[in-house]
């Protein structure tokens, strides 16, 4: 599957842009907005808040909100559409723009992370040499510190050609917003531009393009028995799951187009009783909405290919996001990026991964989508997770900027 391309002669660094006397203000402003951006970016962080955890959640949305408060935008704390999840927060700033003749800008950021409650006590934020590290600290809480850090410098340098900008900071990214999805759809009816915060990727890329992403789940039911005295009159689910898995050996795990990786399994109750039940899970990353069609579809004829008799397999799929497919759209808004960020020394490449976004909500609803906006960084979902401080500054920069020339020109809808 092709990369991105485009046709303009740049070249990836492979470090952070060598930033430029600050005549620019909004560079100056930038620069100067750094102590604040690490001290929030320390405390958001310091914050347990892994998908599902209401009470870690909610207190970084509760901080999130606060923080957007003392800037005078309206914030909602509004209920996710699942009771198990903490509040998303949605806050507006209003310009003098009108509808017409100033840009509808949605920024999209999370606060969940795929940490668990216990966390930040174990490793919590800390700075070593251009580093920082702890849970979320790329995925994706520099990019709401960003976002946020952005609208003060609009404050700050009274910008308002803009007809608003909405700032949606959501806490169910990483199991495929199933607390924001209405909400989302919603907020981009009004939207002239989606700009996502999710990190850029090393050394320095904005996200042009984005894999879906499906979850698809292989259950097993066998019969139990004593595993000493009657082996034989069971029928073993784990070994039959086993045979599922080789099965599905055959789709690739690695590489730009259709990925299909195990990642859960489990099997049986007790070490003395021939299993009766197993299951496993596979994310699925695809390029194209038909490579997860396909994906199901050989998923069911495996189904059908059992080798321990009476053992039933069932199949099941949910789909997280929609691919963000290359598209005339983005790449017009990278190129309008770059041109930004060589105001500053920057060069920036247009790339892809498997990590799927909100982008391709948008994308699918008419809306031009550019993400990576974030803060650069690497290690996400691990322990190795860290953002390059050298990026910070220029990232912000990038974004303010970003939302004051979409705030005066916003791009077309998507026909």
């Amino acid at each position: 599957m092709r990369r991105m391309t485009f046709f303009l002669p740049f070249v990836a660094l492979a470090a952070a842009p060598a930033l430029a006397a600050p005549a620019d203000p909004v560079l100056k402003a930038a620069q100067a907005a750094r102590a604040d951006q690490l001290k929030l970016l320390k405390t958001l962080v310091n914050i347990d808040s892994g998908t599902g955890d209401k009470v870690g959640g909610q207190k970084a949305s509760e901080l999130v909100a606060t923080e957007l408060r003392a800037l005078g935008m309206s914030v909602d704390l509004l209920p996710a559409e699942l009771p198990t999840l903490p509040d998303n927060v949605v806050a507006t700033l209003k310009g003098t723009g009108t509808v017409g003749k100033g840009g509808r800008i949605l920024m999209i950021a999370h606060t969940d992370t795929v940490f668990g409650p216990g966390t930040v006590a174990k490793r919590p934020f800390r700075i070593d040499g251009s580093r920082a590290y702890g849970p979320g600290v790329i995925d994706e809480k520099g990019g709401v510190v960003e976002g946020i850090m952005a609208l003060r410098l609009l404050k700050t340098l009274k910008q308002t050609d803009f007809a608003p900008i909405t700032f949606l900071i959501e806490t169910s990214e990483e199991r495929g917003s199933p607390g924001t999805r209405a909400l989302i759809d919603r907020l981009l009816v009004d939207a002239d531009v989606e700009l996502n915060l999710e990190p850029g990727d090393v050394p320095d890329l904005l996200t042009v393009w984005r894999k879906g992403s499906n979850v698809f789940r292989i259950d097993v039911k066998g019969r139990p028995s004593h595993a000493g005295v009657a082996p034989q009159m069971g029928r073993n689910a784990a070994v039959e799951l086993i045979h599922q898995i080789d099965l599905a050996s055959t789709l690739p795990n690695k590489g730009d187009g259709l990925t299909s990786n195990l990642t859960l399994m489990s099997a049986g109750s007790r070490n003395n009783i021939i299993p009766e039940d197993a299951s496993a899970t596979f994310s699925v990353r695809v390029r194209e909405s038909r490579q997860a069609d396909e994906t199901e579809a050989l998923f069911r004829r495996n189904a059908t290919n059992t080798i321990i008799p009476d053992t039933k397999v069932t199949v099941t799929r949910e789909v997280a996001f929609p691919p963000l497919p290359i598209n005339p759209a983005t790449e017009a808004l990278a190129e309008t990026a770059t041109k930004i960020y060589a105001r500053i020394g920057g060069v920036t490449l247009g790339g892809g991964n498997g990590g799927a976004s909100e982008s391709a909500l948008a994308h699918a609803k008419g809306v031009p989508a550019l993400d990576g906006l974030g803060p650069v960084g690497a290690g996400s979902h691990t322990e190795d997770e860290y953002l390059d401080l050298q990026t910070l500054t220029p990232r912000l920069y990038l974004l303010t900027r970003l939302l004051i020339e979409m705030g005066k020109k916003p791009p077309a809808r998507i026909k």
